[in-house]
């Protein structure tokens, strides 16, 4: 009951108001009609009533206006952040770009040095294209063949020192066998002038990145940190380019040598460009050849002297045999020929005090 009464005056109050409005804006309407009012009393009234209307229309359009900028300058903001990531983007991607011209660089400066100083080399770049994820330390493939002059066998390097030697060519790639292969073998000598100790490098898949100088005598003079280069035997590496230096040394299952560990000069886990030896103008030294044994001609005979009746001490010189011109045999037969002579010379002597 309380609540209906309660109801009943909202409802009643509402309605006055609502009355009082209208009333209100009848009387505006009708005096300003028939020009009872003034025009300054007649705005100002409106003013009055429409002041509250007025003011809310301007919160609101205010507030339009600053929802209505808001949203374009999130919108501006979104496409400007947009843009933005896509310039990092297309940065970054050039910093990249930028760094591998730069590495590139500087691996081509590095062969273009290594050319300069090795005169008697004819060089090829190559760039590695390919590694056998099975055989990743054995070889490698590289992006010239036989159309680029490449042959089996060439010698392989980098500005460093020596990566292997070519095994198969095709018409634009060919095969490089590394150092690092077990089945490899190369002839390496120890640069210091008081060693020149030589062995043979090879790999081991003990340590696939550090290959082995074996058949070194156990007294050898090899010390830790000692320089390793080609010593040229075996007709494939010239004399001279850098293998890497020992890293350790033990002694072999027989206990008769010893084998030293060779740190390369080449970083085979970073191997992308390289160079291919097409000519060498230092020739490799040739296998040594067993010696082949010489026939000496047998000495002409020699005529023994004549001796004369005792009344005649006289003595007929022994007639000089034929010397060969020129090689061992000819001081052989000269030898002989004055040996001759002087025992000629003791007979007759001794038949003279007789």
């Amino acid at each position: 009951m309380i609540d209906r009464l309660e109801r009943a005056r909202q409802s009643g109050r509402k309605i006055w108001a609502l009355l009082f409005v209208l009333l209100a804006l009848f009387c505006i309407i009708f005096f300003a009609a028939r020009g009872r009012f003034q025009v300054t009393a007649s705005t100002g009234t409106v003013g009055t009533v429409l002041a509250p209307f007025e003011m809310a229309a301007s919160f609101i359009g205010q507030q339009i206006q600053t929802l209505t900028a808001n949203v374009w300058e999130i919108a501006t903001v979104h496409e400007q952040n947009k843009m933005l990531k896509n310039e990092v983007e297309q940065l970054r991607q050039e910093n990249t770009t930028a760094a591998e011209y730069a590495a590139e660089n500087e691996r081509l400066r590095e062969l273009l040095a290594y050319k300069q100083g090795a005169h008697q080399f004819d060089l090829l770049a190559a760039r590695v294209i390919g590694r056998d994820a099975e055989l990743w330390t054995s070889t490698i493939v590289v992006d010239r063949g036989s159309k680029d002059g490449v042959r089996e066998n060439m010698p392989v390097v980098t500005g460093k020192g020596l990566v292997g030697h070519v095994t198969e060519v095709g018409p634009v790639s060919s095969k490089v066998q590394l150092i690092l292969d077990a089945r490899s073998s190369v002839g390496t000598i120890v640069q210091r002038p008081e060693s020149r100790v030589t062995g043979i490098l090879t790999g081991t898949m003990d340590n696939p990145y550090m290959p082995q100088m074996v058949d070194i005598p156990r007294n050898a003079d090899v010390e830790d940190g000692d320089a390793v280069v080609t010593s040229g035997f075996g007709g494939i590496y010239p004399k001279g380019i850098a293998v890497g230096h020992v890293a350790a040394q033990h002694s072999d299952d027989s206990g008769l040598l010893k084998v030293a560990v060779i740190e390369t000069a080449v970083d085979f886990q970073r191997l992308e460009d390289v160079a291919i030896i097409t000519a060498s103008r230092e020739a490799p030294p040739a296998p040594i050849q067993p010696a082949t044994p010489t026939t000496v001609a047998p000495s002409p005979s020699t005529t023994a002297p004549t001796t004369p009746a005792p009344d005649q001490p006289t003595t007929q010189s022994p007639k000089k045999p034929a010397l060969a011109k020129t090689g061992f045999e000819s001081g052989i037969l000269a030898a002989a020929a004055l040996i001759a002579t002087a025992g000629g010379a003791a007979v007759t002597a001794l038949k003279r005090r007789a």
